[in-house]
């Protein structure tokens, strides 16, 4: 063990790995609610982060679970919290907190059936378009889909580097059967993992602005006791932090807010491709679909068909620009999901008439069988 992060091969669940991530990303607090089936994270957590030096902190609900996180960010710690649906609707309120106060902060979410209770122990995706729009308000964040144990351990460290790089909530949409699979994960040493802090302010602290933009659009970001005059607050603001109640400096906050995430989509966004150099099919899914979706690219290429897969690592922002390029040359997409077309619904609309886009899903509970894509590929091309 080097630094707190335990290092080597091992045969673990995504929860586990996705905690150990955030371990090796510098997490030195998490607060949470026990929910299915994102508990694992949060009893790992309790575990090892004494090792670490970091606190563990479970709440009254998860209200005040997303609440504690945003404090700890403001004392200068990187923060987490984990949760499935019904927890993560309970968030929504103080997630566009964060977004407005621009504090960095990571958020699970273990998606499982849903609407309401659901089904808790199996697994589900209709949450994707609830981490885009779930908070009022216009706002721009960073959602990350994992598809394995290992990307959870991977994608947990990149979700706190954005976070910090760009002062942004930044979501984890996991689902239960990533979050339960075991797998063997390995974790490299700690000098081998490129960990991102915030950007600290330097300079006069008598002259400081909360929310001045640096050069990239993300304005520094000192912790609360270091000295500097902070004022924090969900109502409109100035780059002082102090409230203003002008239609002028609401448009100025907002230019920030989206300009940051909007004016580094080239970093922000990533994806993965397979078999995509001459495919005429694309395959378009992310988290465990990417399992259905890689297979059905083999078996249909094995019948003749120039199938390819497209896995989308970042799902928000979207990578529109993609897509639209991709239509040009395909013939079609289909996206495969774990609900009744949310994902769908943004390929459909980045294709804009030039390919067709089809949708093979369901209401959830289980994973998406290869040979229903492989219907709808004989149905439909």
């Amino acid at each position: 063990m080097q630094s707190g992060v335990r290092t080597g091969e091992h045969y673990i669940t995504g929860d586990v790995a996705c905690a150990e991530g955030a371990i090796a990303a510098g997490c030195t607090f998490f607060g949470a609610y026990p929910i299915t089936p994102a508990t694992e994270i949060a009893e790992h957590m309790a575990e090892r982060l004494p090792d670490v030096g970091g606190t563990f902190l479970q709440m009254e609900d998860e209200i005040a679970a997303i609440a504690s996180i945003l404090g700890a960010a403001w004392t200068g710690a990187k923060s987490m919290t984990a949760t499935s649906g019904p927890g993560f609707s309970l968030m929504m309120e103080n997630l566009g907190l964060a977004v407005c106060t621009e504090t960095p902060c990571v958020i699970v979410n273990v998606q499982r059936t849903g609407p309401s209770t659901g089904l808790p122990t199996m697994t589900g995706q209709a949450d994707m378009m609830q981490a885009r729009w779930g908070s009022h308000g216009d706002y721009e964040l960073i959602a990350l889909a994992p598809s394995s144990p290992q990307d959870c351990f991977y994608q947990t460290i990149r979700a706190f580097n954005l976070s910090e790089k760009y002062r942004v909530p930044v979501l984890i949409m996991a689902d239960e059967i990533v979050g339960h699979m075991s797998e063997k994960v390995v974790i490299p040493e700690a000098s081998k993992i490129r960990l991102v802090d915030r950007p600290k302010p330097t300079g006069r602290k008598d002259r400081f602005k909360l929310y001045e933009p640096g050069p990239n659009g993300v304005a520094p970001m000192p912790a609360i006791g270091d000295g500097y005059n902070i004022h924090v607050t969900g109502l409109t603001h100035d780059e002082r932090g102090y409230p203003a109640m002008t239609v002028e400096a609401q448009d100025q906050m907002m230019t920030r807010i989206k300009g940051k995430i909007r004016n580094n989509l080239d970093d922000i966004i990533e994806t993965e491709s397979y078999r995509m150099e001459d495919a005429d099919i694309v395959i378009v899914s992310y988290g465990i679909s990417v399992r259905t979706g890689l297979s059905a690219v083999d078996q249909a290429r094995a019948l003749g068909y120039k199938a390819g897969l497209l896995r989308l690592v970042t799902v928000w922002p979207f990578p529109e620009n993609l897509i639209r390029e991709t239509a040009e040359r395909v013939s079609g997409f289909i996206t495969v999901e774990i609900n009744l077309g949310q994902i769908h619904y943004e390929v459909e609309r980045c294709a804009g008439g030039r390919a067709e886009a089809h949708l093979v899903g369901s209401a959830g509970g289980k994973i998406i069988h290869p040979e229903k894509v492989l219907e709808c590929i004989r149905e439909k091309f």
